[in-house]
């Protein structure tokens, strides 16, 4: 089949899906967000379809919309707000994963009969690239038996393991949509001073790792007047992107790809999108080696920073659900928390404000609760286990709880504890026998 006789419209492409099928489609900015938006047209003519996402951006009426909850299925990697707002509808949930097997062990389970996303038109010597994330992408095209791309010439073209040559590709809709983009969040007081505890333990020639908000961003920003820094990372954010620009980040020193950025999807402002494009220092690899904690440990001076939604005195982290409900994923937490401290001279920072605001129904109006505390919430998945935490930070200092014991974690998360909270803990934390006074 010649490449124009691939093209085909959204309407096309919906009547090649068939009830019962397992759809995958790419992660964030990767997404076949025209096929995804129109796909409760085609309620009528099917039984059940099951999308299985990671990171979705496109607000879709498939999964979002009650009246579809019975014809299509949602299966999660990773939620977003609309996918937190929506899986009330009982069409929703969630795939427990650290994200390097996120495929791996899918997989092992179900066999996706399609794979759906995006990818730039093909240059001269007919290939695609697959542009913004390779986490999975590629591993289950190489798997799926229906293949179809969005091609929009808005997508930068990346490079390492994102070509893909059209005779790979059975189907191919020409879209021109902006790419999904993530706002630079400018961080406040907290950020910065949570951020400069940080980067006082990042050394010129370090590699780092960091991940989305404003706490990273910080963590970014702080790092300006450091050297030779370097980049293996799962997510390419624009707060990497402008230490890039401002020569902070050469890679010289790095074990694995010096001189290059190693990451596994690409999520940020246009002007990160940009910058990526034709541009050979930046290598997107496939997360199930990105994101593998051993390969993260072949790097010296590795550093991973992360965040969390609320940790106990023990140093269990919950950064993914708030109790029973599922809030965002695990993404690759563990796996760069691992990979850290594998690496010669590596450490893990778990960030986190040392409070936050909740709505308290009985009292009918918000209060002020710890983030820190005795034990979680009832039912929330622990992302980190305490095994695996090494530097916790909050505002009001860094808890260093690698090797330590209950009794020394337990004081140490209790000195970054915000002080309004810290007689309180201190008192449960005896209570609990996690020390005696």
């Amino acid at each position: 089949m010649s490449y124009d006789e691939k093209i085909i419209s959204v309407e096309t492409a919906l009547d090649k899906l068939d009830s019962g099928d397992t759809i995958v489609t790419g992660l964030a900015a990767a997404e076949a967000r025209e096929i995804l938006m129109a796909l409760h047209t085609i309620k009528d003519s099917v039984d059940t379809l099951t999308v299985t996402t990671c990171l979705p951006m496109a607000s879709a009426e498939y999964f979002m919309n009650p009246e579809y909850k019975d014809t299509f299925l949602m299966d999660g990697w990773f939620y977003t707000k609309p996918m937190r707002k929506h899986q009330k509808n009982g069409n929703i949930s969630y795939i427990p994963n650290h994200l390097h097997l996120a495929a791996v062990k899918r997989l092992d389970e179900v066999n996706p009969r399609v794979y759906i996303g995006n990818a730039t038109p093909p240059d001269a010597h007919g290939y695609v690239s697959l542009s913004l994330s390779n986490v999975y992408e590629r591993r289950i095209i190489d798997q799926a038996e229906l293949v179809i791309l969005e091609i929009n010439p808005n997508l930068p073209r990346t490079f390492g393991d994102m070509a893909l040559h059209v005779d790979d590709i059975d189907y191919m809709v020409k879209v021109d949509y902006d790419i999904p983009t993530l706002p630079d969040t400018i961080p406040n007081e907290k950020d910065k001073k949570i951020g400069a505890l940080i980067a006082d333990y990042i050394n010129d020639g370090d590699c780092i790792q960091l991940g989305i908000g404003g706490i990273p961003n910080a963590v970014a920003n702080a790092l300006m007047g450091k050297k030779d820094l370097g980049i293996h990372t799962e997510m390419m954010t624009t707060g990497m992107m402008k230490l890039a620009k401002a020569g902070v980040i050469t890679g010289k020193n790095k074990n694995l790809y010096p001189n290059k950025i190693v990451c596994t999807f690409a999520l940020g402002t246009k002007e990160l999108y940009d910058f990526m494009n034709d541009n050979p220092s930046i290598v997107i690899k496939d997360g199930h080696w990105v994101n593998d904690p051993y390969i993260i440990g072949l790097n010296d001076n590795q550093i991973s920073i992360n965040t969390t939604i609320e940790i106990d005195l023990t140093g269990q982290c919950a950064s993914e659900s708030l109790g029973t409900v599922q809030y965002s994923g695990t993404g690759g937490q563990a796996d760069t928390a691992i990979g850290a401290q594998r690496s010669k001279n590596g450490k893990s920072f778990i960030a986190l404000y040392s409070t936050t605001s909740v709505y308290n129904k009985e009292k009918d109006q918000r209060e002020t609760i710890s983030k820190i505390v005795p034990i979680l919430k009832p039912g929330a998945a622990v992302t980190l286990s305490r095994n695996d935490v090494d530097y916790v930070v909050t505002e009001y200092g860094v808890a260093k709880l690698r090797g330590t014991n209950l009794k020394e974690r337990v004081n140490r998360l209790i000195n970054i504890a915000h002080p309004n909270f810290r007689d309180e803990l201190r008192q449960k934390a005896i209570e609990m026998n996690y020390i005696q006074r």
